[in-house]
């Protein structure tokens, strides 16, 4: 295992990456809970609580909400 660095030791390029990625997850999470607050219990496939919990699942929660989370308009199929 890499020996860990300090926020000092890093090199510029190295917190750009943990700032972006920082912001990408927040930015998912506040969409994943902005829509489950939009949606009705009958448009979420299982429990709203579990899918805000999820959501705190660094990217893998918002991305699973948004892929089977939500139900979709009508019967349309869901792409492949």
């Amino acid at each position: 295992m890499a020996a860990k660095k300090r926020w000092s030791e890093m090199s510029s390029r190295a917190k750009v990456r943990i700032v972006v990625a920082g912001v990408v997850q927040l930015a998912l999470q506040a969409a994943a809970l902005r829509d489950l607050s939009r949606r009705t219990p009958q448009e979420v496939n299982g429990p709203k609580r579990a899918w805000v919990a999820a959501s705190f699942l660094n990217f893998g929660g918002p991305i699973a909400y948004f892929v089977w989370g939500r139900k979709r308009a009508g019967n349309e199929p869901r792409p492949r």
